[in-house]
């Protein structure tokens, strides 16, 4: 079948509109799905059971079915949804031998993602609403928002900005950042961005393997109501990236930033500057581009080595991201969507797609608890949010306050609550029932940079369980495998993926022979995509509960952090003959690790209070407060692989006082006698 512009009927709107959302839900203590209800996901059910004769009798026959027909299932989506595509397909799912080869979708497809996230939002409808603090707002509609990016993209194409180049940025969480990704999808050029928490080295670690030839970068950035510089991070930047050409500076504080103050100044246009390259008449072309031309680049938390650079698709990620927006949370141009993320994690990409649904996005940057801890509360009120999201280590925080927020605010509006980056806790679940709103439906979501998307998280039409994810997404073949690769339920087994799904990386950056790839993915379990996250299915409830990485990721209170990146700061210090790092159970915190640094010294080197303060200093500059580690000790050797390899989940098994599995790859297996005074 082809399809052009994504509309199976021929007609010029999509089968699924953005209107109202349905019915509310009936006072349960938590969310049950009402009789009555009405909703995207029910639609498309019901489209799919119409165009295919099929019937469903139950919610996990229509999963499974959504499982086992890939091919027919994201058609229908993409037909339903409206994705507008510029040229028709051949081939919805072109399979090679497996897997892993990474099957290609929408063959022969072309289509723009700047295009399709500003097709639905009415010109005098909200896209952004950027919160300064809880009471102080600034509006942009989506007419400002066309016009912007057509100012940004006009002037990214007369810097001789083409298709497949890649543009990146060092920015906070800005209306102006969400424009200058746009405007970079616009022209068909890739984007990449870094959080400003990021010191240079741990920027460039990322950017420097992708080459950019535009740099989006900021002069200040605010955190605690304290403004913090950043002239001197990205004169470090700029200096480690010999390919840019030109760095725009966007003002943080609305004003001309001033470009001389920067050394790398003579690279360096305002954001100001840059609009007026663009002349009086922008044009708003979109270029047209291959279904699995890049998008995004996205970078890992660099467990192994420097962080892998993951190439994201213009189809597939747009096509995943309109499936857990509109079919599995039914987004819709009533909704104004508050999701508390920085411009380095995958959320804020997740994030800017909500545009296709015509909903508003409300955007904050500054610290969620400190000074004033009940600031979320009040931009959600003030915004009249309908949507609500963060981290799970938030949730907690404000479960930890015990306070009546209902009482306190209006939270009316709320009809959905996103949280992820780690498990969610049952208490926390209560706490957002019991103390924000009753009934309201909330999402522990799960998934990944690996995917820009998720695996598992909210359903309209699957009851809250507390301490559990809903369901599995639809489309998503999703299992717990154990060790002899066998489905299971009702114990701890490995998340994997049977089947293929859109939003797959389509490659890793430097890794041409793809056998990164394999082994991120694919070296478990024969052709099953290996998330690296354990989890446990109920067979009662179908719902599943996260347990956390199963390889050797920090958990800072729910932000991961990749031992390399440690590394790359501690072994550069003069002193530091090698190092290893590991995550320990804190007893305070079930979901956050103590971090653990054990250090070998060059002969003659002490670790005094002086020299940890050293080390505790360069990994905040270089990299961020959250890399600092709770305890340091000196150790006379490091575990190694024979294939060279710092054995750091050895180590963590050993200072938990667990039994370390395959000593006999361990190339100097006495090293691990170091660690045994550590254990707990």
């Amino acid at each position: 079948m082809v399809a052009v512009n994504g509309y199976s009927n021929g007609t010029a709107e999509p089968i699924w509109k953005p209107l109202p959302a349905g019915d509310e839900p009936p006072m349960n203590k938590f969310y049950t799905p009402p009789e009555n209800r009405k909703n995207a996901e029910l639609a498309l059910q019901s489209y799919i059971t119409k165009k295919y004769n099929l019937t469903f009798s139950d919610y996990e026959q229509w999963y499974n079915w959504t499982c086992k027909e890939p091919g027919l299932f994201w058609e229908a989506v993409l037909q339903f949804t409206g994705i507008k595509l510029s040229h028709g397909y051949s081939t919805v799912l072109e399979t090679k031998t497996s897997m892993k080869d990474v099957p290609k979708w929408f063959v022969g497809a072309k289509l723009n993602y700047a295009e399709n996230c500003l097709l639905h939002g009415l010109d005098g409808r909200t896209a952004f609403i950027h919160a300064n603090s809880g009471n102080s707002f600034k509006y942009y509609d989506y007419a400002t928002l066309r016009l912007d990016v057509a100012h940004i993209s006009t002037a990214l194409r007369k810097l001789g900005v083409g298709p497949g180049e890649k543009i990146c940025g060092y920015l906070p969480n800005l209306y102006e950042t969400a424009v200058a990704m746009l405007a970079t999808a616009t022209i068909g050029a890739v984007w990449a961005s870094a959080s400003v928490d990021f010191g240079p080295i741990g920027v460039n670690d990322r950017f420097s393997q992708i080459e950019p030839k535009i740099l989006f970068v900021t002069n200040m950035t605010s955190y605690k109501q304290r403004h913090h510089s950043l002239i001197g991070n990205v004169d470090k930047i700029v200096a480690g990236l010999p390919s840019l050409e030109k760095v725009i500076v966007i003002p943080f504080d609305g004003n001309n930033a001033e470009v001389s103050r920067f050394a790398s100044h003579q690279k360096m246009l305002s954001w100001e500057q840059l609009k007026e390259l663009a002349g009086n008449s922008p044009v708003l072309s979109f270029e047209q581009v291959p279904f699995d031309h890049p998008l995004f680049i996205l970078f890992s938390s660099g467990t192994t080595g420097i962080p892998k650079g993951m190439v994201h698709t213009v189809g597939g990620t747009l096509l995943k991201h309109v499936e857990e927006h509109i079919i599995q949370g039914d987004m819709n141009a009533e909704d104004t969507c508050l999701f508390y993320t920085t411009c380095g994690w995958m959320m804020w990409n997740w994030l800017m797609t909500v545009l296709y649904t015509g909903a508003s996005i409300v955007l904050y940057d500054e610290s969620p608890i400190e000074p004033d801890p009940h600031v979320l509360l009040k931009v959600c009120q003030n915004t009249q949010a309908t949507i609500i999201g963060m981290g799970a280590k938030i949730w907690d925080e404000y479960a930890k306050m015990d306070v009546d927020f209902k009482s306190i605010y209006n939270l009316s509006n709320l009809r959905l609550a996103l949280s992820t980056a780690s498990p969610l806790k049952a208490s926390s679940f209560t706490f957002i029932n019991n103390h924000m709103k009753p009934q309201i439906v909330i999402g522990s979501i799960s998934g990944g940079t690996d995917i820009v998307g998720c695996f598992v998280g909210a359903s309209l039409n699957c009851p809250v369980i507390p301490g559990e994810c809903q369901h599995f997404y639809l489309g998503m073949d999703m299992h717990a495998f154990n060790s002899e690769g066998e489905s299971v339920v009702d114990e701890q087994g490995e998340l994997v993926c049977c089947t293929p799904f859109p939003s797959m990386p389509s490659s890793f950056i430097n890794d041409p022979k793809g056998e990164r790839y394999f082994n991120a993915y694919f070296n478990k379990y024969k052709d099953i995509w290996t998330h690296g996250d354990f989890c446990l299915v109920n067979s009662k409830t179908n719902g599943i509960t996260i347990f956390g990485r199963s390889d050797a990721t920090l958990n800072r209170g729910g932000v991961r952090i990749g031992t390399a990146e440690v590394y790359n700061v501690v072994e550069r210090i003069e002193g530091i003959v090698d190092s290893l790092v590991v995550g320990k159970q804190d007893p305070n915190d079930e979901d956050n690790e103590l971090i653990i640094l054990f250090v070998k010294l060059a002969d003659g080197i002490e670790l005094s209070h002086e020299f940890i303060r050293k080390i505790k200093l360069e990994l905040r500059t270089q990299m961020s407060p959250r890399h600092i580690p709770n305890e340091i000790y000196t150790v006379s050797d490091i575990p190694y692989t024979n294939s060279g390899k710092k054995v750091e989940l050895a180590v963590k098994e050993i200072i938990h006082n667990k039994p370390v599995k395959n000593i006999n790859s361990i190339r100097n297996p006495e090293s691990l006698s170091c660690f045994k005074s550590y254990c707990c």
